[in-house]
Formats: structure tokens, sequence, C-alpha cells
């Protein structure tokens, strides 16, 4: 379902860079050794399985949201069954978090069992249009198996990481057995956990650009995700969520940047610019005359 995108070999481009990191780190920690590579490939590929498959427990359990009944949030039920009924999906499990940072995401390894979450912030910020807005987004995430996509770029960069504090510590085979060079050991250390960092962080953004335009087309109304966005830039730099780890390694999946930043953080980055993302959905409003149709 969703639209097609230039974004789709991009992303796929950025998976194999991310895999030739990893693949890359079990070659010279082996000393050259074809298992090794196996062995690498097999750990990343249990690592986004098990990532994939509990992302929904995850995520709602990090922002310590509980599920709500129609009654308690008839407007977000309401609004989540018609972007279902018409985008012919099952309807998601709704769920809200007790936060006073404005946000939302979803989550789910399908349509079948996914799940949006609203924080408190978010439902107070926004009018109703503009959570129509926000709400197609989420659901396009689930559409377009960004989930999945998300899930496997996270378990990877984060083997590539642990593979490279291992080397730190241990070295690699080939260096230990020949008295190889040290800084190549500092190098892999420090190196390859950046390139994954940034290959990961390039994916997310990719995939919010095309959330927000396959939303858009679902709700028929680009300048309404416009003006949440809008709001969001501003209610979660006023109300930033703590960088502890358990929302770190879930705030790929939230429509906002959650986190306070500014220069260099800027770089590391989950999201893409607002500003940029502003812009491209006003260009969508101008090219199809404001309201669309899915």
């Amino acid at each position: 379902m969703g639209h097609q995108h230039f974004n789709g070999l991009k992303t796929a481009a950025l998976f194999g860079a991310l895999w030739a990191v990893l693949l890359g780190i079990g070659w010279l920690l082996g000393g050259g050794t074809p298992k090794y590579l196996l062995i690498f490939a097999g750990l990343g590929l249990v690592m986004t399985a098990y990532s994939y498959w509990n992302s929904d427990k995850i995520a709602i359990r990090a922002m310590r949201a509980r599920p709500v009944s129609e009654i308690e949030q008839p407007a977000m039920y309401r609004i989540v069954r018609e972007l279902s009924t018409q985008a012919r999906q099952p309807m998601p499990r709704l769920y809200v978090s007790p936060t006073a940072a404005p946000n939302a995401f979803a989550t789910g390894r399908n349509p079948q069992n996914a799940a949006v979450c609203c924080t408190e912030g978010i439902l107070h910020l926004l009018d109703e249009r503009e959570l129509r807005g926000v709400l197609g987004h989420e659901l396009m995430h689930v559409y377009n198996r960004d989930i999945l996509t998300s899930s496997v770029a996270a378990a990877v960069a984060g083997i590539i990481t642990s593979l490279a504090q291992f080397a730190l510590f241990f070295g690699g085979g080939s260096d230990r057995d020949r008295g190889g060079n040290p800084l190549a050991g500092l190098l892999l250390a420090f190196l390859a956990p950046l390139a994954a960092t940034l290959i990961q962080l390039a994916i997310s953004r990719t995939r919010e650009y095309d959330a927000d335009e396959d939303g858009a087309r679902l709700t028929g109304d680009p300048l309404a995700l416009a003006s949440a966005l809008r709001k969001l830039e501003s209610g979660t730099r006023a109300r930033p969520l703590p960088q502890d780890r358990e929302l770190v390694d879930v705030s790929h999946l939230m429509i906002a940047n959650p986190f306070s930043g500014q220069g260099l953080a800027k770089m590391f980055a989950t999201h893409p610019p607002m500003a940029e993302r502003i812009a491209r959905l006003e260009r969508q409003a101008g090219t199809t005359g404001g309201i669309t149709r899915y």
C-alpha cells in the first residue's frame, strides 16, 4: 500500500552499506575466515527478528503507555477508524502515554498487530484536524512496513557497536596473532559505530519523508500535518523527554524528535529538519490543490 518513492532505492542502498560494515567487522575480527561472516550475519538476523517481533511491547513499555477505550478518547478512535477503513486495513490498538511532551508513534510488526500511541501532551496541543494529520502519518509507517525497516537498522547498528567494543577490548584475531597495528583496532572501535549510527539515521529520516507524503495523501490534507509539525517543533523544544536509554532506543519511532539538541547533536537527530518537512508538505498541497483524497 503506500506511494512508490525513489527513497526506497536510497533505503536499500543504505541497508547495503550497513550490512557491509557489519560483515566487514566480522571479516576483520575473524582474520579473513569466511565462517565468521556467517556467524555475524546470523547474529544480525536473530537480533533483527527479536527486535521486530517485540517492537510494539518495547516502545509501549518505554513510554509507559496504557490502552484507552473509545469512551476515553472518542476523537482518536473516530479518526483512526475512518483512516484505517479508508486504507482497507484493520483497526490498530490505541494507547495514550501519560507524558506532557507532545509526540506520537506507531509500532507493531504488521497492520494486524499494530499499535498507535499519542502522548497526553499532543492530545492537548493539537486540534482535531491536526491530530488527523499526525495519525495519518503514523498509520502509513505501519502500512509501509517501516517498523521492519527501523527494527533491522536498529538491530544491525547495535550489533556493530557491540562488536566494535569487543574489538577494542580484546582485539581482532588477525591483529592479536600477528601483532597487528593497535591503531587499526582503535579506528575499528570508533569509526564503525559512527558509520552505523549515521546510516541508521539516514534510513530513519528517509522513512519520515515518505510517511509525511503518504500520510498527507491518506488524509487528503497536507497542510493539516504541516500545521501540526509547526506546533510539535515548539512543543517538543519546550518539553523535551529525558535522554534515558529506553527512550533513546524508541525515539526514531516518534513523529518529532523528542529530545532537545543544538549544534553537533542535530547531526545525530533521528528526524529530518522540521522546516524541510513542512516545506515539502506545502509543496504537496500546492500541486494537489490543498485538499485531496486518497
